[in-house]
């Protein structure tokens, strides 16, 4: 009872400030959001950047929500196992602390299918311009000139064109953009320009259909990864918010007087905090493997 009054309070006090725009809320926000900026890494800031040209980085609202969602989540949780309100609070403040970790993993796959996106169009585009051209630094720059890029990607096909000419060959600047973007269809494509350079082939038509055929269908797999991946994360996350409860079959199991007196035994309360980090562990390394890098080696 003393849990649930605690969080009706946390629930109205939060409530109360933003939609009374108090000072302190605002206040609130813009430290939090200054010490964010202060000590976040360099290439995440950038990142958050790309996520929020995007549209789709969350807002003070957004993450506001989240705050009381995992508070609640984690509280009711630990109260379940511990029967303690000292204990849901520190997992409250526990659950809390990961959603920066969340955020980060989240932007970094938005940013990430971003990316896939722009290499597609970049290599596609290269194909086409050099049907027309034959010339890979022509190819290059008709993409950079045609719009249709955006940075980081646009800056860095800038910088292979400044290579190859400064440099009188392709190889500096193929090598740049493979280390940069480790993608099967940016390596192939490249790998085959390569080829058409050094051994000067005149009927390279055929070759470079079937590298288009062939990053259609890369790009296809790695859609249907995409859309599988998500139907397994809903599974994933009912399934791992499942195993928090079943502690409420122990209960129902033993009775709940028999389940506190249990509590008692110091070893119990490591056992259930174990079950409490693993369960956790395992909710946060199948984010970690939803949030992977899209259609990279």
């Amino acid at each position: 009872m003393e849990l649930v009054l605690l969080i009706l309070i946390a629930i109205f006090v939060i409530t109360y400030r933003k939609n009374t725009g108090d000072n302190f809320y605002r206040f609130l926000m813009k430290e939090i959001n200054n010490l964010y900026e202060k000590y976040a890494p360099y290439s995440f800031q950038m990142v958050r950047e790309k996520t929020k040209e995007l549209g789709q980085e969350y807002t003070a609202k957004e993450y506001v929500s989240q705050v009381v969602f995992f508070g609640v989540i984690g509280a009711g949780i630990a109260y379940l196992y511990f029967s303690s309100i000292f204990w849901a609070i520190f997992y409250a403040v526990g659950s809390i602390a990961f959603i920066p970790y969340l955020a980060y993993l989240r932007c970094q796959r938005i940013y990430s299918e971003f990316l896939f996106e722009q290499i597609q169009v970049y290599t596609t585009n290269v194909i086409m311009e050099f049907n027309t051209t034959q010339s890979f630094v022509k190819a290059l720059e008709g993409v950079y000139e045609s719009g249709v890029l955006e940075s980081p990607v646009v800056d860095d096909v800038k910088l292979m064109i400044d290579l190859a000419y400064q440099n009188g060959t392709i190889e500096e600047s193929i090598k740049y953009f493979n280390d940069k973007y480790p993608y099967y269809m940016v390596k192939n494509m490249h790998q085959l320009f390569l080829q058409i350079t050094k051994e000067g082939a005149k009927d390279s038509g055929e070759s470079l259909e079937n590298m288009l055929l062939d990053i259609d269908m890369l790009v296809e797999g790695v859609y249907r990864d995409k859309m599988d991946r998500g139907a397994f994360h809903k599974k994933f996350l009912t399934f791992g918010f499942g195993l928090y409860l079943l502690v409420m079959l122990t209960q129902f199991l033993l009775g709940t007087e028999n389940y506190i007196k249990m509590l008692d035994e110091w070893y119990v309360q490591v056992l259930l905090h174990l079950i409490i980090i693993i369960n956790t562990y395992f909710l946060i390394s199948g984010e970690k493997f939803y949030n992977e890098d899209t259609g990279v080696e």
